[in-house]
């Protein structure tokens, strides 16, 4: 049942009505002002008009009866501008009072904040009954949840840093402290400074406790492992299924979810993914979850043709061409991965079986490169793996390695092994940007056709036709999370041209299937298009959550809980809202209650790649930790995503500043890392980083005298 909102009137208002507050009385003892300004509050990015959550145009301050006088109200003045924030200031005295020697003053002070708290309750009551048909339209699990975060929004419609800090002084919690139920803390609160300033500072008596919360309402994620409270994602492709022991070694480490994106892929590998982390978690005893992100209508760059397929084995040289080292090359039968504590240089999958049970340590392979060139392939060490077997091989010279190419070991009597290179992937393509440089972004299928020359220009595509229908030119592209920018100098129906105006100093790649992010473009996405509607079937029936990508108002979760409707999965399927658009942050709070209609388990992905970009690098931080706050009130779990220990990820080593923003992730239920060459390293130090306690050095007693 929703709670009345006493000493409130004038409730009949719009939602896109602001509370504008002016100067009311002097209430404390003739010397402080209750003031009431429009200042912005920098530290946070959104307003309450912003998240579109409905206040009262008028609130009344009840203040304290004295013997003999009548009970007043001062009454706030509401103002009509619309584009104004609310902000209310409480102003007090710089001096703390102490309770052992209180005058008449500091009882006035401490009526005073009773007086203000009281009418803050009523602003949070009324808040709520103005929202009352959202609340009621929530599922009954999600009840409390959605009352707190409507409080809290209605909390922050006001400027309460100088009450806090007062509370603070007095020994009092602040009154957005989000790990508490808002109301009962306000209310606690309330009850405690009613008391005498002596009883005050005793501990609340039973009944006057606060609630807290006393875990997620979501079982998005599970319970985490014993002695462990935030879960690790990995997101994982091909790779895992070319390796027996990759799943496996990855749980070992401390991974609690896998992801797959859906973006990249096929149903045949995210089949296989799924039935090998089903199968090792339950031989490992170890609970481990499915994510599946949908691919959503994210703008990419198209596939580029393939490389050729052929491998550089090359050993390490010193600044005089010296080899100072040789390559090592993993040599063994298709899919026998080498074991986790060797970094071959390059893996050869050979086809011939007899060819490697015939091969001895101290064996010299041959074989004629991809160039003709006579090389030689040392064997230095053999290993058991699984029912196969492979081999460490050394290499002194730089060669050239394609399928097709013959190796043998010679014999007294001749060649006495022979066996032939098969499955060397084909090389990465991608085109190399630096300033200046002039691209072409050509809409896919119309690549072959006749087309504007622009000499020396790089060419790609892009698959969506949003891009070409909504650019104009003198607008700032951005590809790979940020990694390249350009300017729009024109665009066509079929065609965008773009002249770059941020790379690396050496210039930097653009491959297949890079982002494309175009901030000062109104572009009006579908929340859920025709691949993501056909990929939700098979991820109901495989996956134990599905991630929604480029949210950004209330009607895609609509037509998200349509198609849950549809196919029944309103109470199975847990659901990550990928919050990766500015949109979808300022939308965030009605975001959430939306949501919260659904019986399905809930969570927030903060996408920082494709969020930072959209938003401004320098507002990121912001953006991160109003997202936590606000899903902190809503009890909804918080996946952190993008770059976490990249460059442990990829090359092995972290920098200091990612150790820090791993740990930051303890205020998380859950961390993502993405794909590479050290992920196992990275799952390891990241278990270690979120789950070491903090040990505090005792000081020597001698030390104290």
């Amino acid at each position: 049942m929703l709670s009345s909102a006493p000493s409130v009137t004038n409730l009949l208002t719009t939602p896109n009505n602001i509370v504008d507050m002016v100067e009311s009385n002097h209430l404390l003892s003739g010397k402080e002002t209750l003031c009431f300004s429009t200042r912005h509050h920098k530290s946070f990015p959104l307003s309450l008009t912003q998240m579109k959550i409905r206040v009262p145009r008028t609130l009344a301050f009840a203040s304290a009866k004295g013997k003999g006088k009548a009970e007043r109200q001062v009454e706030a003045i509401v103002g009509d501008n619309a584009s104004k924030e609310l902000n209310w200031s409480f102003d007090f005295p710089d001096s703390k009072p102490e309770f052992s020697l209180l005058h008449s003053e500091d009882y006035q002070n401490i009526s005073t904040v009773l007086e203000k708290l009281n009418a803050l309750r009523s602003h949070l009551l009324a808040a709520e009954k103005w929202n009352a048909s959202r609340l009621q339209s929530c599922d009954r699990k999600y009840l409390e949840c959605a009352t707190n975060l409507i409080h809290y929004m209605a909390l922050r419609s006001l400027d309460t840093e100088q009450l806090n800090s007062y509370l603070t002084s007095l020994g009092l919690s602040s009154l957005d402290n989000n790990d508490l139920s808002l109301l009962s803390n306000l209310e606690a609160t309330i009850n405690l400074l009613m008391k005498s300033p002596m009883e005050s500072r005793k501990l609340p008596e039973k009944g006057m406790t606060i609630k807290k919360n006393e875990g997620k309402v979501s079982s998005l994620l599970g319970k985490p492992l014993e002695g462990k409270k935030t879960h690790i994602m990995v997101t994982v492709g091909k790779e895992a299924t070319e390796s027996e022991t990759f799943i496996a070694d990855i749980l070992k480490a401390g991974a609690s979810v896998i992801r797959i994106n859906c973006a990249h892929g096929d149903p045949t590998i995210w089949g296989e993914i799924i039935k090998r982390v089903r199968r090792t978690s339950q031989m490992l005893e170890m609970p481990c979850r499915v994510l599946m992100d949908l691919a959503g209508p994210k703008l990419r760059t198209g596939t580029l043709k393939p490389g050729p397929c052929v491998m550089k084995v090359s050993p390490k040289k010193d600044a005089f061409g010296n080899v100072v080292s040789p390559a090592l090359v993993w040599l063994s039968v298709t899919g026998t991965e080498p074991p986790a504590h060797l970094s071959p240089d390059a893996t050869i999958f050979v086809r011939d079986q007899e060819f490697l049970a015939g091969l001895r340590t101290g064996d010299s392979v041959r074989l004629c490169d991809a160039r003709g060139k006579k090389k030689v392939l040392r064997i230095s060490k053999e290993f058991d793996v699984f029912s196969s077997t492979g081999f460490v091989a050394e290499c002194l010279d730089t060669a050239y390695v394609e399928s097709g190419t013959e190796l043998y070991v010679k014999g007294k009597k001749g060649r006495r092994l022979f066996g032939q290179v098969v499955d060397v992937p084909p090389k990465e393509s991608f085109v190399r940007l630096r300033v200046g440089d002039l691209l072409v972004i050509t809409r896919e299928g119309s690549f072959d056709e006749p087309s504007v020359t622009v000499p020396g220009a790089h060419r790609l595509t892009c698959p969506s036709g949003y891009l070409f229908d909504s650019v104009k030119p003198g607008e700032t592209i951005g590809f790979d999370d940020g990694k390249i920018w350009g300017t729009i100098k024109g665009a066509s129906p079929s065609e965008v041209i773009v002249s770059i105006t941020h790379a690396g100093p050496k210039g930097t790649k653009l491959g297949s299937e890079k982002s494309i992010n175009i901030p000062q473009s109104d572009i009006r996405f579908k929340g859920l298009t025709s691949k993501d509607i056909k990929d939700l079937e098979y991820v109901a029936s495989h996956a134990d959550m599905v991630g929604i990508s480029f949210i950004r108002d209330v009607q895609d979760i609509s037509v998200l809980r349509q198609e849950l409707k549809k196919r029944k999965l309103n109470d199975q399927l847990g659901i990550v809202l990928k919050i990766e658009t500015e949109s979808g942050f300022e939308h965030l709070p009605l975001i959430l209650l939306e949501a919260m209609k659904c019986l399905n388990p809930l969570g927030v992905m903060i996408a920082r790649g494709d969020l930072a970009v959209e938003c401004g690098w320098e507002r990121l931080a912001n953006i991160q930790e109003e997202i936590l706050a606000i899903c902190k009130v809503g009890r909804v779990p918080v996946i952190l995503a993008t770059q976490v220990l990249e460059s442990l990820v990829k090359s092995g080593v972290p920098t200091r500043a990612e150790i820090t923003d791993a740990a930051n992730g303890r205020r998380a239920s859950c961390v993502m890392l993405n794909k590479g060459k050290h992920i196992v390293e990275a799952v390891s130090m990241l278990d270690t980083i979120l789950h070491t306690k903090l040990i505090y050095k005792k000081p020597n007693p001698e030390n104290l005298h």
